[in-house]
């Protein structure tokens, strides 16, 4: 299924899209604006109505939006759906059983689906369905510590443990480490999923405290000194999300909701740890067993809870462009702590990473924003143009298949290089 639907600010969503070449409807809606996000201020609860201000706030100074910060949008190549739907069709191929994207255009919305979004009724994936994003979460995290950081209630460079005292064994790990993967703490989800299926089923039901997870990481020795090298660890953003409650006296849920999503009126993006299950329409997701020819194992209801603030945020295509192309357009932070998001140190020959963003280099010479996110049953990829007036979010309801992984990426080329 290919279908381009033109809406402008106001696009609020997909309809159900079937298997046949049935064209895509949008819903409109009235968008975001710093009068709207004032009187949601107004009508909050105490403990929430000064992040709600401090958000209204925010939205009415990039009112009109910034202007574009990279290569003008008219440089770009256009979208190309028919090659983003051969990408589709290549995952569903290599074993997932369904796969989605959406790109908006400065307004113009194309849709794409192939499969289904669940096995046994066989129900067409729609890219008004819901899903768990993963890693992407940790853009949402950093977002909210970034808000603190120009709130003046966290400094990136002062020691965590200032905030959160004796938690790490290291008082020159800094907030910025964290949030650059630099600090030099073990990823203990590495231990957790060395089998994958059995490692799954192990933790799908339990839930953990931050604390818990911090101490399963410390028990192996750290990686690197800290900010001497790049590495990967869901136990970084743990740690954030620690920081998060203890500066907001909140659950990360809290923070989340009128930090982000109220403001950006996102109405498919949930954090409903630890409870197990993906609120509304949805797509379930599929973990590929260890054993080839094994069934798939179908990994929906869970509580990743050995994630939580790293990776247990749910979402859907349409909420990811807005909050992407809201970020990069500088909507949710000062231009001085966008600026910290955008320092990278580079990772590959394709890939840097900065605070909880990564860029991606394509072969067109276009570079593009966002994250990844792989958590059982789901990969994402979630990016944008630096200007943020075009995004794309691509979804495949499977995970412990790299094939369907790298696959995925060829996404990001029909949708910034027309490929």
């Amino acid at each position: 299924m290919v279908s381009a639907t033109v809406g402008r600010a106001g696009v609020l969503g997909a309809v159900a899209l079937s298997l046949l070449a049935v064209p895509a409807r949008a819903a409109t809606g009235t968008p975001e604006t710093p009068a709207t996000a004032a009187r949601q201020a107004a009508t909050a609860p105490t403990a929430a109505r000064q992040a709600a201000v401090t958000a209204a706030a925010r939205l009415a100074a990039a009112t009109p939006a910034a202007a574009p910060r990279g290569p003008a949008a008219a440089a770009l190549p256009a979208p190309n759906t028919a090659g983003l739907a051969a990408v589709l069709r290549s995952v569903v191929a290599q074993g997932a059983p369904g796969a989605l994207a959406r790109i908006d255009d400065h307004g113009r919305t194309h849709r794409v689906t192939r499969g289904v979004a669940d096995r046994v009724t066989g129900r067409a994936i729609s890219t008004g369905d819901r899903f768990r994003i993963g890693s992407v979460t940790k853009t949402f995290t950093t977002v909210v510590l970034l808000q603190l950081v120009d709130e003046h209630r966290l400094a990136l460079d002062a020691p965590v443990n200032r905030y959160l005292p004796g938690l790490l064994p290291d008082d020159r790990i800094t907030v910025r480490h964290l949030l650059s993967h630099r600090s030099g703490l073990y990823d203990y989800s590495d231990d957790m999923f060395a089998a994958s299926v059995s490692g799954f089923e192990a933790v799908r039901k339990k839930v953990f405290t931050y604390r818990q997870l911090v101490a399963l990481s410390l028990k192996k020795p750290r990686t690197n000194a800290p900010g001497a090298a790049y590495a990967y660890s869901n136990t970084n953003f743990v740690v954030a999300g620690l920081l998060v409650e203890k500066l907001t006296g909140q659950p990360v849920r809290t923070a989340y909701r009128n930090r982000i999503v109220k403001p950006l009126k996102l109405t498919d993006t949930f954090y409903v740890h630890p409870d197990t299950a993906i609120p509304g329409r949805h797509t379930r997701g599929y973990l590929t067993p260890d054993r080839a020819g094994a069934p798939l194992v179908d990994a929906t209801a869970q509580t990743v809870s050995w994630a939580q603030s790293a990776g247990a945020v749910i979402s859907s295509v349409r909420d990811l462009d807005v909050f992407y192309g809201a970020l990069l357009r500088g909507r949710l932070l000062s231009p001085a702590r966008l600026a910290d998001m955008e320092r990278f140190t580079k990772v590959n020959s394709t890939t840097a990473y900065g605070l909880g963003l990564r860029r991606r280099d394509l072969s067109c010479g276009v570079s593009v924003y966002g994250h990844t996110g792989a958590v059982q049953g789901y990969y994402t990829y979630a990016f944008g143009t630096k200007d943020g007036g075009r995004t794309l979010t691509a979804m495949a309801n499977t995970s412990n298949n790299a094939k369907v992984l790298n696959t995925l990426a060829g996404a990001l080329e029909s949708a910034f290089c027309g490929k």
